[in-house]
């Protein structure tokens, strides 16, 4: 590839060094409907009793007291493309400008044609916009950041713009009403817990070519993978299973191992801020212990949003903005489930 973009050259880990991409923003777009968790339970008393479960492990376990749903009429092109507006808004670029579009979405309406059609409509962007999907589970916006950078790094745009827009409504509706019947055992409860964990939101980011437009450096991250976990979550608009105990365990050894592999170029262990994917209370307490930082320095989004999935890492940026300063330093880690895992840096 030519430009200024590199890339490690190891088997099991990729490192990315970037020399002319900044973050010009980065924005959320929250869903207005609060679901409590507190509300779940009380539709799913009768199962936890007749399985032998106590109400509260939404709170008590995953540390989530509410999320939010769109309405109805609401997809998920339009809050990846309410995210997206207001990212060109609070960056100053007109749509005619972006050269790239990238929707990172996990959750989508259809196979064909992309959601990214549908967002390049919304906001308006010119016909010469390159515009696709990227779906790579809850790691999808880090890679869209990578790949754009790829581009901005070699000349061949000014600007990108990643969005993603998720929602929880379907899954969740879907699922508390198959956890009602019957012939529900403990162990779906279990094996589809993390279903009722999801929230709904959506998040974008436009970059653009440092040199010329400045901004907030991405130095770049390291990726790897750990594909052999690839049956512990899966699931589509309907149903998601989950082996909650593994895809924990399997997940913390994969972020220490990509942490790990980054220590030849990127000095990590005493940043400003350091975003993690939000799962659960007990995934940042165990990702934060594996990692040995400062449990101050990592924001939480998850106990009033939920997991949000790819929109998840941009979306928490987002609500730190106003805590950062010209100079400070930002790790970023999403762990996608496959699994793939990232780590990348911003300097503010």
């Amino acid at each position: 590839m030519s430009g200024n973009a590199t890339l490690g050259s190891a088997s099991a880990n990729a490192t990315f060094t970037y020399t002319d991409t900044s973050v010009l923003s980065v924005t959320a777009a929250i869903a207005p409907i609060v679901v409590t968790s507190a509300e779940i339970d009380e539709q799913l008393v009768d199962t936890y009793e007749r399985v032998g479960l106590r109400p509260g492990m939404l709170e008590s376990l995953a540390g989530i007291t509410e999320r939010r749903w769109w309405a109805p009429d609401v997809t998920f092109a339009d809050a990846a493309a309410m995210a997206g507006a207001k990212a060109m808004a609070e960056a100053g670029v007109a749509p005619e400008n972006i050269g790239l579009l990238i929707d990172t979405s996990v959750c989508r309406e259809r196979l064909e044609p992309s959601a990214a059609v549908d967002v390049h409509e919304q906001l308006g962007l010119a016909p010469g916009c390159l515009n696709f999907d990227l779906s790579n589970a809850c790691l999808g916006f880090i890679n869209g950041m990578q790949i754009a950078s790829m581009m901005i790094d070699s000349g061949q745009i000014d600007y990108a713009l990643v969005v993603d827009g998720e929602g929880s409504r379907r899954p969740q509706e879907a699922t508390i009403e198959r956890l009602k019947s019957a012939s529900t055992t403990k162990q779906d409860v279990l094996d589809q817990f993390a279903t009722l964990t999801l929230g709904s939101g959506g998040a974008a980011m436009v970059l653009g070519s440092s040199s010329k437009f400045g901004g907030h450096r991405f130095r770049g991250g390291v990726s790897r993978a750990a594909t052999e976990h690839n049956k512990l979550c899966m699931g589509d608009l309907d149903s998601m299973r989950t082996d909650s105990r593994g895809l924990l365990e399997a997940g913390v050894a994969l972020a220490k191992e990509t942490w790990d592999a980054s220590q030849d170029i990127f000095s990590w262990s005493d940043l400003d801020l350091y975003i993690i994917h939000q799962v659960s209370q007990v995934h940042n307490a165990a990702v934060i212990a594996a990692l040995g930082i400062d449990p101050a320095k990592v924001p939480t989004t998850f106990p009033t949003q939920g997991n949000i999935g790819p929109a998840s890492v941009p979306f928490t940026l987002a609500q730190s903005v106003d805590s950062l300063h010209s100079g400070d330093r930002v790790a970023c880690m999403g762990i996608g489930s496959g699994l793939n895992a990232a780590v990348i840096e911003i300097d503010w």
